[in-house]
């Protein structure tokens, strides 16, 4: 299993690119984001997947861990395969997607080449939960700053509604006088949301 490649770049084609590592030239299959910012005969770090089916083997390439990780999310669901996963990875940071998943945000989903309705509404489906309880989790234990989904997850997993959630952890972000952790964060989004 490749995990990641750390090389020169050696050409930058519109879905792929070669990286050069060891004298061994690898393709691979990149989001346009990430193909934009890379030039030939440059240094790059890629965090991989590494596909492997009967028929075919391919490596796709990401800038981060969480990148990755949500590109491995998104194939467990039903009718996602690694080239619409990696379109949907590649049109918004993953903080923006997994906030669509947890407040039913369609429309965000749907403005992704290959992802139609239907589709989109499989991926909230299967995954809305998912993504809460990683959120949540990735909060409580790395001690950092909060995101916008993560104090929306816990909000959702209290009860509240999409909206309110949204609304109240935007609140919660551009308070400066409230520490930086999940905790404290959500503890101002329920102070906003009570007195609302």
């Amino acid at each position: 299993m490749i995990a990641s490649l750390d090389g020169l770049v050696g050409a930058v084609f519109a879905d792929s690119l070669i990286l050069e590592v060891g004298g061994i030239g690898y393709r691979v299959y990149c989001a346009p984001t990430v193909l934009a910012a890379v030039r030939v005969g440059e240094r790059t770090k890629l965090f991989t997947f590494h596909l492997v089916r009967d028929d075919a083997q391919a490596l796709y390439g990401f800038r981060t861990p969480e990148e990755l990780g949500f590109f491995g999310l998104l194939q467990t669901v039903t009718g996602v395969g690694p080239k619409v996963a990696l379109g949907i990875v590649g049109s918004r940071a993953v903080g923006d997607l997994q906030l669509a998943i947890l407040s039913d945000d369609l429309a965000l989903l749907t403005a992704v080449s290959g992802v139609g309705k239907k589709l989109a509404a499989r991926i909230v489906l299967e995954l809305k939960e998912k993504v809460a309880a990683a959120g949540v989790a990735a909060g409580a234990g790395a001690g950092g700053p909060a995101s916008e989904p993560e104090v929306v997850a816990a909000l959702l997993a209290l009860g509240y509604s999409a909206g309110e959630a949204r609304q109240a952890s935007r609140d919660a972000l551009l308070d400066t006088a409230v520490g930086t952790g999940l905790e404290d964060r959500v503890k101002a989004a329920l102070r906003t949301l009570l007195k609302g």
